[in-house]
């Protein structure tokens, strides 16, 4: 068995391995004990919050009896995005905050992500402790009695902390008054909260996919799926259209012609806001390999230097505290502003991108002009092995004259999966037609080196 953890904590299907009760029941307790040993307080708490997957009422009791087994309090926050429950974990100063979600997935799966108590998701090193924990057995004799069993209450105004926290982010010389925006909320984890934050600052607000039971989160709605935002927004003459993932903790937009924006967009325009007004710290902001090539085109005009993390938001915040860097984000519209939170946050990028809108008095289409997103193609080949790519000559040199085709307009990037036994070949280029032909030659050449 693999790494129990991968890049953004425990994810599966729910009610199976390792997203079982029993196993989340392991999670809580070993995550509990964790804390006790950091931190040398008289009574430990530890927030539990979580999106509106139907398993989440399962495995919310799971993990409360499991922390609660180590003689830890538990404080239950009920749906909120995974940026509000980091956002009351640190403003609690509890020990740790757990989120029950699986993000964008389906509803059949579900994860748990872990925060410390300083808002930050917890480090390699103690999600290798919880999971040595848990394989070794080494605390199946750590039971308190009596009066040290934890007990379990619930916040019954986290969603109202959490839309004062929001909203303090937004410029208080600015308003939404006038604005018409369309908000998706997939069905998840913002269904109650965003409505309310836009709607209190003064904008006209049509909620779409604001109706979860439980079984329809992220289907055929949210940030991977826009379509219906897009014509709403055209069918309502809105100025702009939000959409979030199911735990909120990503936002991608649609300007006021129906065109979707991707986080690539909206750091660009943010990054060139935030360097006017003398915000954008050491200059530089943080994207990912995946960031499109358009995006470090952008960048390069305005003299704003590029930091390349790997794929996954932890690992842009991780490179943002090493560099100093305030703004940072992916593709897929993770997007982290250091300077308003500790974690990406598809409702605060969201307002910042709104104050741009509303203090240059630009329509986000013309904003949005700012970089030209590159044809892509991505091509997922399966494959047995993982060899190095640098040592496949042929491979090697088939993508050098694949860059060296492009002229300098695009790139190659040929990475193997974190987590599926796939290689995956992406090219950026002036046209489809080119883009296409360099992608399907290298993905040839790479079954020939691999199979």
């Amino acid at each position: 068995m693999g790494r129990m953890f991968g890049t953004d904590g425990v994810r599966g299907i729910a009610n199976m391995a390792p997203m079982t009760a029993e196993m989340v029941l392991e999670i809580g307790r070993a995550t509990a004990y964790v804390c006790k040993q950091h931190q040398k307080t008289q009574r430990h708490r530890i927030v539990i919050g979580k999106d509106t997957r139907v398993s989440g009422y399962m495995l919310e009791n799971a993990l409360t009896a499991g922390i609660c087994s180590m003689g830890v309090d538990v404080y239950l926050l009920g749906p909120l995005p995974t940026p509000g429950i980091a956002f009351i974990t640190q403003s609690m100063r509890a020990d740790a905050g757990l989120v029950l979600s699986a993000s964008h997935n389906p509803y059949q799966d579900n994860g748990i992500k872990i925060f410390s108590r300083t808002g930050y998701k917890l480090p390699d090193s103690e999600e290798d402790e919880i999971e040595q924990l848990i394989t070794s057995g080494a605390m199946q004799d750590i039971r308190p009695t009596a009066n040290d069993v934890g007990k379990a209450q619930r916040i019954e105004d986290a969603i109202g902390r959490y839309i004062v926290f929001c909203k303090n982010t937004f410029p208080d010389q600015v308003t939404l008054e006038g604005m018409k925006i369309v908000l998706d909320c997939a069905n998840g984890a913002t269904y109650k909260v965003a409505p309310i934050i836009f709607t209190e600052l003064g904008a006209e607000v049509v909620a779409i996919h604001n109706k979860p039971d439980g079984l329809n989160i992220n289907k055929a709605c949210g940030s991977q799926h826009t379509k219906d935002l897009r014509s709403k927004v055209k069918e309502t003459g809105a100025d702009i259209g939000l959409a979030f993932d199911g735990d909120g903790d990503r936002v991608i937009a649609v300007d006021e012609r129906g065109e979707e924006l991707s986080g690539d967009h909206i750091m660009a325009v943010c990054a060139r806001w935030y360097k006017e007004q003398g915000l954008l710290r050491n200059n530089r902001v943080i994207a990912t390999v995946m960031s499109n090539f358009g995006f470090h085109e952008a960048m390069r005009r305005l003299d704003i230097e590029v930091g390349v993390a790997g794929v996954g938001d932890r690992y842009v915040l991780e490179m943002m505290r090493q560099d100093g860097a305030v703004l940072g984000g992916e593709a897929s519209g993770h997007l982290i502003f250091g300077n308003h939170h500790t974690t990406g946050d598809g409702i605060i990028a969201a307002l910042q991108l709104l104050a741009v809108l509303r203090s240059t008095d630009t329509p986000l289409s013309e904003l949005a002009g700012i970089m030209r997103l590159y044809p892509q193609k991505l091509i997922n080949l399966d494959v047995q092995s993982k060899p190095p790519i640098e040592d496949m000559p042929e491979l090697v040199t088939a993508i050098r004259d694949a860059e060296q085709g492009l002229h300098g307009e695009g790139r190659v990037l040929i990475r193997y999966s974190g987590t599926q036994s796939m290689c995956r070949v992406m090219v950026e280029g002036p046209d489809p037609d080119t883009t296409n032909r360099l992608a399907s030659e290298l993905a040839d050449t790479v079954k020939k080196c691999i199979g």
